[in-house]
């Protein structure tokens, strides 16, 4: 199954997955190619693919690119070949992209599973944009004000479920069981990518 993980930024999308990993769940996490900068600690082939514009261009052009958008100045999107590969092999394809994408993959991928992670209130989703310390002050605000726009998109999602403060495993669990539920309930899916 293809799950997509999506909502606001800042929300935990990759700290919902990077735990998931952590915790062994035999799933594909697809990592996704983007033009933007490593953040501190951030690496390439393990966080994102970082390449450059030409590079990016490059992917588009051969249709090597599930999906791609650009998001806050910079490029991003979701390889082909790691989804083939990882459904192919009999794995859940595990894609976490922005609001944007999960409605691209949506058009494209009818049977996709996706899932949108909301904060438990805006105020939560500031503090951790801003412990980030990433964005400047009007970056911050700006995507702010988006996260409000997507959090009003939610209900085209299959599922929405709350990343609390300090709650993670629990986000996780829920995640987990959403795919479990979904999996069971659900006959094999047909992607044609």
């Amino acid at each position: 199954m293809i799950v997509v993980l999506s909502g606001p930024s800042g929300v935990g999308k990759d700290a919902i997955l990077e735990r998931m990993a952590e915790l062994k769940y035999p799933y594909h996490f697809v990592i996704t190619a983007t033009t933007r900068k490593p953040r501190p600690g951030e690496l390439d082939g393990v966080n994102h693919y970082f390449v450059d514009r030409e590079r990016f261009q490059e992917l588009i052009d051969s249709n090597e690119l599930l999906e791609h958008a650009e998001v806050y100045g910079n490029m991003y999107g979701v390889p082909k070949q790691q989804v083939r590969e990882a459904l192919a092999a009999g794995r859940h394809v595990m894609i976490r992209v922005d609001v944007q994408g999960a409605e691209r993959i949506r058009q494209l991928v009818k049977d996709a599973l996706l899932i949108f992670i909301m904060p438990p209130d805006l105020q939560s989703l500031q503090a951790r944009l801003e412990d980030r310390g990433v964005d400047a002050l009007e970056a911050i605000t700006e995507r702010r004000s988006k996260a409000i726009d997507e959090m009003n998109d939610a209900d085209w999602f299959d599922v929405s479920i709350v990343n609390h403060d300090d709650r993670l495993d629990e986000a996780v669990r829920e995640v987990i069981n959403v795919i479990d539920a979904e999996s069971e309930r659900e006959s094999p899916r047909n992607f044609n990518l």
